[in-house]
């Protein structure tokens, strides 16, 4: 995910969390009503899902992780994915074209047993500065409001996506996990409690 809000002010609760930053009433008029956050429901939606995965990870991840991992990624591949991992899918559209997604569940890490945790966030690029991933984590984070602590998983050069968890209040917890990805990466776990 490489999205975050401009335009910062002081904090305020938000769907019951006291966020680190609020978007303040000028920016909050930027955000384009037409694009809708839902639960994903249809094959389409789903597919819809499948091509931001791809093209997120393709656009976003250059210089982060090896271009031949990203190069042999397909659309095929990551609907197959969404269509086989559908729960906790929600999703970002403008008319009929899905332009983001998130996905959150129940933890599953062990050493946080009772924790809400957002597996993905994704927006494609046309889409950064409309408030997207803003209203996607919002959205994620109210379904998952019977947890009080929250955490994602991002890439350790992700510093977009880093930048925009910092900004909601998440802090690196000192895990850290190894992938293969072409050529090794690591990935860092960032934690937020609630207030």
């Amino acid at each position: 995910y490489s999205e975050f809000p401009s335009n910062l002010c002081s904090k305020r609760m938000i769907n019951g969390f006291d966020f680190s930053f609020n978007i303040n009433e000028d920016c909050m008029e930027e955000i384009n009503d037409s694009i809708v956050i839902k639960s994903a429901e249809t094959d389409e939606e789903l597919c819809g899902r499948g091509y931001v995965h791809c093209t997120a990870w393709q656009e976003s991840y250059r210089g982060i992780v090896c271009d031949r991992y990203l190069d042999t990624m397909t659309v095929e591949a990551t609907t197959a994915r969404a269509r086989k991992f559908p729960d906790n899918t929600l999703v970002a559209k403008d008319g009929d074209q899905v332009v983001g997604f998130a996905v959150y569940s129940p933890s599953r890490d062990e050493d946080l047993p009772d924790a809400g945790e957002v597996d993905a966030i994704y927006v494609l690029s046309e889409y950064y500065g409309r408030k997207v991933g803003y209203r996607l984590m919002n959205e994620a984070l109210s379904r998952l409001s019977e947890y009080n602590t929250f955490f994602v998983w991002v890439l350790e050069k992700n510093e977009r996506a880093i930048e925009f968890y910092h900004k909601y209040g998440f802090e690196f917890d000192g895990c850290k996990k190894e992938w293969t990805l072409g050529t090794p990466v690591s990935i860092v776990r960032m934690v937020m409690k609630r207030a």
